[in-house]
């Protein structure tokens, strides 16, 4: 089993005071400490020893430490310039280890190809998880090397990446995200296993990709030949679901959509004009995003 010199307690304190260091929650930084989690990261993970590895947020390298062991390469992003010198003491250690110090949102896929040697073929990351949701979304819509991702985040996060339509957690963003992934594998995780230990709950999930074969990537390359994009399920999606207490023809219809079109697409997609957001699948959007498209 893969492991972290790292993930415990004692480790983490030592490396902390070398560096004078202490963490800052303004940046989430809560510091993984025990290796049976990081084993199951890795084992989710299933890395092979040609894949290159994105990283975001590796605070003073416990994961990476593990995930060197078996990827090809892995290239990290962490914004916080007083780790810098932590990274740069594993880089020297660790010829197939790469960063970049910045806002992982703001760094460009090209610029992390470049480090990388390649696009990226997994996000392996314990997440900060203030932007957990929006990195994983804009990840996949950016990266199209990316063919899965196994995240640390919080639990409420993952109930809504792993929400199904019909209860509560699923939303927008479960919908959006769907179009490009679908969760193959999930564990939770309690706060005992950080330091500091965090007041909320997290689990990792693993999300791969949708390819040829899989209902919604067909659905959707099909609408696409109807003149339907990705972000026009998107935005229809948004409007679904952006006054979610009403009916989804009021809360469309309220985000600028014309009813005379809405109730033409309804029909064309056997979608009651009364039903609510939340009980259509993201095959769903796709197709009625497709009829309003055809519209013109």
């Amino acid at each position: 089993m893969t492991t972290s010199p790292l993930a415990n307690p004692s480790a983490t304190r030592a490396l902390l005071e070398t560096y004078g260091l202490a963490t800052k929650h303004r940046l989430g930084q809560n510091f993984l400490i025990d290796n049976h989690v990081i084993e199951r990261i890795c084992a989710l993970a299933s890395l092979s020893s040609d894949q290159l590895v994105l990283e975001v947020g590796p605070g003073i390298g416990t994961l990476t430490l593990a995930l060197l062991q078996d990827a090809g390469h892995v290239t990290s992003i962490e914004m916080d310039s007083e780790l810098e010198p932590v990274l740069s003491a594993h880089a020297a250690l660790n010829a197939n280890f790469s960063f970049i110090m910045g806002d992982a949102l703001k760094v460009a896929p090209e610029q992390i190809a470049d480090v990388s040697g390649g696009g990226p073929s997994i996000l392996v990351a314990n997440l900060p998880y203030n932007v957990a949701a929006t990195i994983i979304l804009s990840f996949f819509q950016t990266m199209p090397s990316l063919n899965a991702a196994v995240v640390m985040v919080q639990k409420e996060v993952a109930d809504r990446i792993a929400a199904q339509p019909g209860t509560k957690a699923f939303g927008a963003y479960t919908a959006k995200l769907g179009l490009y992934g679908r969760v193959t594998g999930r564990f939770e995780v309690p706060p005992r296993c950080f330091m500091p230990a965090p007041h909320v709950d997290s689990a990792v999930v693993r999300i791969d990709r949708r390819t040829s074969g899989d209902e919604v990537f067909d659905l959707m390359a099909w609408a696409e030949g109807e003149g339907c994009t990705r972000d026009d399920v998107a935005r229809v999606t948004e409007a679904a679901f952006a006054q979610r207490r009403k009916t989804i023809r009021n809360s469309m219809s309220s985000s600028g959509f014309e009813k005379q079109k809405l109730d033409k697409a309804f029909g064309a997609c056997d979608i009651a004009p009364t039903t609510r957001a939340e009980a259509l699948s993201t095959s769903d959007f796709i197709r009625l995003a497709a009829a309003l498209a055809q519209q013109g």
